[in-house]
Order: C-alpha cells, then sequence, then structure tokens
C-alpha cells in the first residue's frame, strides 16, 4: 500500500448509519438549593445514589446532571423516556434539600463559586481554555437525529442552518447573567461559542471535507478526540446521527417536546428532499453568523435573512409557514401535535420574555425567577 493511501485510510471516520430516523435527546439540569435558589455542587452524591443509570450523566460542572432518552422512534416516546428518569431523580434531588432548575443560564450565581467534575478531560479543558472556560456557567438541550449514511450528513447539515435563528429563537432562556439583564435573549449562545472548536461548523458538502478536518485538527493538536469538537450542530458518527446543540436550557417537557418535534421534522424533510434528488438550499457563513447573533440578540423579535438573496422576516412569521409546511412530514412521524404547539411558544412568550416578567413583577428579585423556572418542570 501506497502512503498516500495509508494516510487517506488512517483519516476516514465510519458512520454507523441509521436505517430510520431515531431520535435521541439530551437535558441538562442545575441542582439548585431549595432555600438559597442558588447553585449546589451536590451533582456527585445525587448521581451516587441514583446508582448505575447509563440515562443519568455527569457533566464539567458539579452542580449539572445530564437525563437522556435511549433510542427512541417518536417525540412522544422520547418525552416518555424522559419522564420515567427525571421522576425518581427529582425525589433523590427533593431529599436532599434541592431542586432541578433548567435554562441556559442561572439569573444570579457566581461562576467563581462552581466546583469542577473530577475528570481528566474536564481538568484539560480548563487547563486549556483558562477564564473562559471556567466562565461556562450554561445549560443546553441536545437533539439526535438518525441519518442513513454519512453522504447525507454534511449536506443535511449546512442546510439546517437556515433554521438556526428559530430554533435559537425558540428556546433562548438566558437572559441574565451574573445578576445582571445582558439585553441579549439567549447570552449562553455567546459564551459557549468562546471555547474552541466550539460555535457554528464550517459550511461542508462532502464527509471527505469533515474527514480531512477532524484529521488536520488531531494532527495540529487541537483535538485529541472527535467528540471535543463542540459545534452547534455536529456529525455523531459513532451514533450514526446528526446532533443538534443550539438549544438553550429547556424549562418544561412541552416546550421541549415542541422543540425536538420542530428539529425532527427539519432534518427528515431535508433528508426526504435529498432522496428526491433535490440539491439543499444554503446561505453564506456570513448570513448564518448575522442570524445567529440576531437571535440571541433578540430572540422572538428577530428580522432573520431568510436566504442568499438575502430577502429578511420576522422570525414568527416565518416559523408560522415552516409549521404549515412541515405539517404532512410530523404526520408521517407522530408528532403533529407537538409540531402545532411549537406556535404556543411565541404566542404565550419564551422563556426569555417569561424571566424578565417575572423579574419585573418581583422588582429584581432574581430568585422569583429561580422559583418560576424550577415550578414549570412538571413531570
Amino acid at each position: 500500500m501506497s502512503s498516500l493511501g495509508a494516510d487517506r485510510r488512517a483519516d476516514r471516520i465510519d458512520f454507523a448509519g441509521s436505517p430510520r430516523p431515531t431520535l435521541g435527546v439530551e437535558w441538562e439540569f442545575a441542582l439548585v438549593d431549595a432555600q438559597t435558589r442558588d447553585l449546589s455542587n451536590e451533582a456527585a452524591s445525587v448521581i451516587a445514589e441514583v446508582g448505575e443509570n447509563p440515562r443519568v450523566h455527569k457533566e464539567l460542572l458539579r452542580n449539572t446532571i445530564e437525563v437522556v432518552t435511549g433510542v427512541c422512534d417518536t417525540v412522544p416516546e422520547a418525552m416518555d423516556d424522559l419522564r420515567s428518569t427525571l421522576r425518581p431523580v427529582r425525589d433523590i434531588v427533593h431529599d436532599r434539600g434541592m431542586e432541578l432548575f433548567c435554562a441556559g443560564t442561572h439569573p444570579f450565581a457566581k461562576w467563581s463559586a462552581q466546583k469542577l467534575t473530577d475528570a481528566p478531560r474536564y481538568a484539560e479543558l480548563i487547563k486549556r481554555t483558562q477564564w473562559w472556560g471556567r466562565q461556562m456557567l450554561i445549560w443546553g438541550v441536545h437533539v439526535h437525529v438518525g441519518i442513513s449514511s454519512a453522504h447525507k450528513v454534511m449536506p443535511i447539515i449546512t442546510s439546517l442552518l437556515d433554521y438556526y435563528p428559530h430554533l435559537l429563537a425558540l428556546s433562548a432562556s438566558s437572559p441574565f447573567w451574573d445578576g445582571e439583564d445582558t439585553g441579549y435573549a439567549s447570552n449562553r449562545a455567546m459564551m459557549f461559542q468562546q471555547l474552541p472548536t466550539a460555535g457554528l461548523p464550517f459550511h461542508f458538502q462532502e464527509w471527505r471535507e469533515f474527514e480531512g478536518f477532524v484529521a488536520d485538527q488531531k494532527k495540529t493538536g487541537i483535538i485529541d478526540h472527535m467528540n471535543e469538537i463542540r459545534w452547534d450542530i455536529r456529525p455523531s458518527p459513532h451514533l450514526g446521527t446528526v446532533e443538534v446543540r443550539i438549544f438553550d436550557g429547556v424549562s418544561n417537557l412541552k416546550e421541549l417536546s415542541a422543540l425536538v418535534a420542530l428539529t425532527h421534522c427539519l432534518i427528515v424533510d431535508l433528508d426526504r428532499r435529498l432522496d428526491a434528488g433535490e440539491t439543499l438550499p444554503v446561505m453564506p457563513p456570513w448570513h448564518v453568523q448575522e442570524n445567529k447573533w440576531r437571535a440571541a440578540r433578540y430572540g422572538l423579535d428577530a428580522i432573520i435573512i431568510l436566504d442568499a438573496d438575502s430577502n429578511e422576516r420576522l422570525v414568527t412569521e416565518d416559523l408560522d409557514e415552516q409549521l404549515e409546511r412541515l405539517t404532512p412530514v410530523a404526520r408521517s412521524l407522530g408528532c403533529v401535535d407537538e409540531l402545532a404547539s411549537v406556535a404556543d411558544i411565541y404566542r404565550d412568550g419564551a422563556s426569555y420574555q417569561r424571566q424578565r416578567r417575572i423579574a419585573e413583577e418581583a422588582d429584581g428579585d432574581l430568585r422569583a425567577v429561580v422559583d418560576g423556572l424550577i415550578a414549570e418542570l412538571v413531570i
């Protein structure tokens, strides 16, 4: 074998592939003290009491636990999976004088008071990223959708970026940071992109482009493992999925089911359009970058760029059209009601809007904001 052939084989990344458009959801929660409403660094003791449960994971900080589903076929199945895991976890958390909390950020907690989970990969992350790494007091939701083959992955990811502002605006839940209103709907989105390898994915169309990118990252010492690529949308080759990581933390199951349904429908629609021989639409990277900022800053009031021709529209107006367009897809995936409830988010108010309203009604007492978010988690 030639050295060139050996190099190419060494750079190859196998994509497991999924024979059907499966779903998986990862939901991060913070632990807060039931009295002070500040963060509690007791995740290790909670996880120890939970025992060996592959559905409950530790995270970077000791104030965080992550609850994940198994491989699901529908949104209702995924939500039932999460409920069955969350009920005993919440009982344990309550017994220890704490509550489960989920939003993109905590309204007033101090990053300097948080403790790091004892794991070499987390220690290495902080050693490298320093101040920015220690600032990562943020929570989110990740959604996996199964893709049948590698050649579809990058076209789907790149085209899905057209809907980035829709997904971020709907989930935006991090207006406060360190006791201050940041003026952003999603401060988390702005924070997280400061980490190396985080932020928007590159515009690739071919799987071999992604393989070359990963090889370059490893050769130059930027990453040791592929899971250190922390893009907002990324391939998950060992699972055979596209992983969407755009979302701020979500405080309740109704909104979570709506966001998962929208994600499922968008990706399956793109997948089916590829099967039909269509070339998927792609916007210039500079439009995608601007849309991310607009959604993070203005949330549901964002005027977003729609296409490569620079046409613009209010994000909620475009959502109305997208929900109607995707309804047949939702019907085939068993999530018509969940997709329809996406509209409730922008009609009734997104999390960042609810948080600001509570803060105003409580004369700026951000503990009331925490109370409101805790109360929304009805399992």
